[in-house]
C-alpha cells in the first residue's frame, strides 16, 4: 500500500491552509491588504501574467512548481507539472489569450505567498469564431523556490458569469 503521508507533502498542504485561514481573516480586517517582505514575491504576478498572455508554454511552464494544481471553472482539478503542461498546450493551441488581472489581496509570508485577484479575460479562437470572453475572480499560491524564484503552486479560479443553461 502507498504510503500517502509524505511529510514534504503534508507539510505543505499545512502551510497552504494555514496561508488561506490567515488572508481570510486578513481580509477580513483590511479587504486591500498587502503585507509583504520580499518585493519579488509581488513582482512574480505580473510574471505570471505576461507568461499567460505570451501565450507561449514554455514560459508559462517555467513560472509553476513541480506540483502544481490548477482549478479552473467548470473543469476538473488539474494536478502535476505533466497535466498542466497537456492542459496549457491544447488551451494555447486553441486560443490567443489575453488577461488582464487586477490584485486585490497580497499576502506573503516567508516561502508562501497567496493572492486575490479580479479577472477579465479575452479568448481569440485561433481557427477563427467568436471570442470568448470571461470575467471572475481567483486565489493564487505562490512559493519560492529553491532557486530563488516564486512560482504558481495553485491557481483557482472562477467567472462571475451566469452559468449557461
Amino acid at each position: 500500500m502507498k504510503n500517502i503521508t509524505n511529510s514534504h507533502s503534508v507539510r505543505r498542504a499545512t502551510l497552504v491552509c494555514a496561508l488561506m485561514v490567515l488572508g481570510a481573516s486578513v481580509q477580513a480586517c483590511h479587504p486591500s491588504s498587502v503585507a509583504i517582505s520580499d518585493p519579488s514575491a509581488k513582482m512574480a504576478h505580473d510574471a505570471y501574467v505576461k507568461s499567460i498572455n505570451g501565450n507561449n508554454v514554455d514560459e508559462f511552464m517555467s513560472m509553476v512548481t513541480d506540483d502544481v494544481v490548477m482549478l479552473p471553472p467548470n473543469e476538473k482539478a488539474v494536478v502535476g507539472k505533466k497535466a498542466v503542461r497537456e492542459w496549457a498546450e491544447e488551451y494555447f493551441k486553441a486560443y490567443k489569450s489575453h488577461w488582464d488581472k487586477t490584485q486585490t489581496e497580497f499576502v506573503q509570508a516567508g516561502d508562501w505567498a497567496f493572492e486575490q485577484y479580479a479577472y477579465q479575460q479575452l479568448d481569440k479562437p485561433v481557427a477563427g469564431g467568436a471570442d470568448v470572453t470571461d470575467i471572475g475572480k481567483a486565489l493564487l499560491v505562490f512559493h519560492h523556490d529553491a532557486d530563488g524564484k516564486w512560482r504558481v503552486a495553485r491557481d483557482a479560479w472562477n467567472t462571475d458569469l451566469a452559468a449557461k443553461p
